[in-house]
């Protein structure tokens, strides 16, 4: 298979998805069809709730959602063959995530820009509500550590001795230069957009060239040279600050800007594959390699381990966390909801497909040290195989990893705010907002700064004292959200009288496959403690995976039990 005729036809599938199956979920929900204003704007009060122009939203959507997602995945799912992934990102990606992303921003615009955990506290019960945000919560602590100890990795500076190494470091002060200069910007670009109304075609260009600007002084100057742990302390400073300032003063502004980068990862892959077009070597990428492979740390089986691997690329719960918790806050008309929320799922799909390519000529050019170097390996290789443009795979190369790093960084802050918003809600009765609350101790608990504190020390916490043991346990959890966000949205959609049939396959095939993940993980880590030489690490996956398997049947019961009209409430 050509790479070049491989992305051509998943991008035209891709789009006849945006179009035509976008078209009727619009046309099946009601979509847009009355004058009613987003919480955006009912409940504008300049932090949270703020208007976002449709770029700018499109911008910080796609830039959490994205992040390092839908490239690790295909590459881990590669261990089946090409054929597999791509068929599960298409599919998985129109009728799956498309469906899961675009209703949970709809199903929260109309219920005051809450999270998915209201609206099952509001169409489920309140037991349900409270049982789904502890283990959202918990999701998002264990992604916070994870991504802030990705983070402080990748700006961290290697020591000898006690000696900081700079040779063996610069590469790391460079990703950590560029990323403060970053901060700077977006501030910047946010004073400009908001408080001096600078028209956004300028403030764009003028931010584009900062970035840019930002990117040269990064590469020749990088004078930080800090260990890991205290970037890690550094990094939690950030994203407590970031997750309680207004919104308009960092996360629209630095996810906006930082789209950028990610449009210009996607276009520089784009040219790799259209310019070199290499064709598939089935012998190095076969098609399909079977439905188990050994892959020398025992049997894979394509089935669940694909549908947890190839997440944010096909369908992730963490989409769902985003679209209901800061995009739905900031979406100015709900016509917005479908290019932001369905249009953001598909270009990621674009971008799994494009991963693809990249692991076929990156195995062809010997680029197979880590998902990292996998991906900017094989896009800088094909446009380096461009005629004239050998000169330009190290600069390529260097620029795609920087980008790929940066954005775990984008994706903490999304996560430790959407963590604050889950952590108030927990305390909050139906229907009820942070505002409602006057007095007494649920104002201490649902204060800002209070859950935020709470976060940011439990993330950092875990982050620095082996989160990696329970690390496995994420695909699972991540799928489980998924189902557990389609299922929400459809008891919802049928309540109010609305056609929900598009969500009850995608969120029974999610719930096979994540209780299907646990139970081996349950049967895995049983294997490993009985050996007699475990540490803490299998006794948690296996505890925690049991609980899991319990909360998905329980939430799965009330939500058929509310779908065939036993607990069904009134719209």
């Amino acid at each position: 298979m050509n790479t070049l005729v491989l992305l051509l036809i998943c991008v035209a599938i891709l789009l006849c998805g945006y179009i035509f199956y976008g078209r009727w979920l619009c046309k099946q929900w009601g979509v847009g069809e009355g004058n009613e204003e987003t919480p955006a704007h009912t409940m504008e009060d300049g932090v949270d709730y703020v208007p976002a122009k449709a770029p700018v939203l499109m911008g910080h959507h796609f830039s959490s959602i994205a992040g390092a997602g839908p490239i690790t995945g295909p590459i881990n799912a590669a261990i089946f063959g090409w054929l597999p992934a791509t068929l599960w990102i298409l599919v998985g990606g129109i009728f799956f995530g498309g469906v899961h992303d675009f209703g949970a921003l709809f199903a929260s615009i109309r219920h005051k820009g809450q999270s998915i955990g209201e609206i099952i506290s509001a169409n489920m019960s309140k037991r349900a509500k409270r049982l789904f945000i502890i283990f959202a919560y918990l999701t998002l602590i264990l992604v916070v550590a994870a991504f802030a100890s990705i983070v402080a990795s990748t700006f961290g500076a290697t020591v000898v001795d006690g000696v900081v190494d700079k040779a063996a470091s610069a590469s790391n002060a460079t990703v950590a230069m560029v990323s403060l200069l970053f901060i700077v910007v977006a501030v910047a670009f946010g004073f400009l957009v908001y408080r001096r109304n600078t028209p956004m075609g300028i403030s764009t260009i003028l931010g584009v060239a900062a970035i840019i600007i930002c990117m040269v002084v990064g590469m020749n100057f990088h004078p930080i040279y800090l260990s890991t742990n205290t970037w890690m302390i550094v990094v939690g400073i950030y994203i407590a600050v970031a997750s309680i300032t207004p919104v308009w003063i960092l996360l629209q502004p630095r996810d906006y800007l930082s789209s950028f980068l990610l449009y210009a990862m996607l276009a520089v892959a784009v040219v790799g594959v259209v310019g070199a077009h290499p064709t598939i070597d089935n012998n190095l990428f076969p098609a399909f390699t079977g439905f188990a492979v050994d892959n020398g740390n025992g049997v894979q089986y394509l089935f669940p381990i694909l549908f947890t691997t190839v997440a944010c690329g096909a369908i992730s719960g963490f989409h769902s966390l985003v679209s209901s918790g800061t995009t739905s806050k900031q979406l100015d008309k709900e016509k917005d909801a479908k290019p932001i929320a369905f249009g953001g799922m598909l270009l990621e799909c674009v971008l799994a497909i494009l991963t693809i390519c990249a692991i076929a000529y990156a195995r062809q050019t010997g680029h197979t040290k880590g998902a990292t170097d996998i991906f900017a390996g094989g896009i800088a290789a094909m446009v380096a195989a461009i005629p004239g443009l050998a000169g330009l795979e190290n600069i390529l190369y260097t620029l795609l990893v920087l980008t790929y790093s940066a954005f775990c960084l984008t994706s903490l802050d999304t996560a430790t705010r959407l963590a604050r918003f889950m952590f108030q809600e927990f305390w909050l009765e139906p229907g009820q907002t942070v505002a409602d609350v006057k007095d007494g101790w649920k104002k201490v608990v649902v204060n800002p700064y209070f859950a935020t504190i709470i976060t940011v020390v439990l993330g950092i916490a875990l982050g620095m004292n082996g989160y990696a043991k329970i690390w496995g346990l994420f695909g699972a959890a991540n799928q489980l959200l998924a189902g557990l966000g389609l299922l929400a949205v459809a008891t919802w959609l049928g309540n109010i009288g609305k056609n929900n049939k598009m969500f009850l396959l995608p969120m029974a095939f999610m719930m096979v496959v994540t209780i299907s993940s646990l139970a081996i993980t349950v049967k895995n880590q049983v294997g490993i403690i009985m050996k007699g030489t475990a540490d803490w690490g299998p006794y948690a996956q296996t505890i925690l995976a049991v609980l899991l398997i319990v909360l998905a049947i329980i939430l799965v019961i009330e939500g058929i039990q509310t779908l065939f009209g036993k607990n069904k409430k009134a719209a």
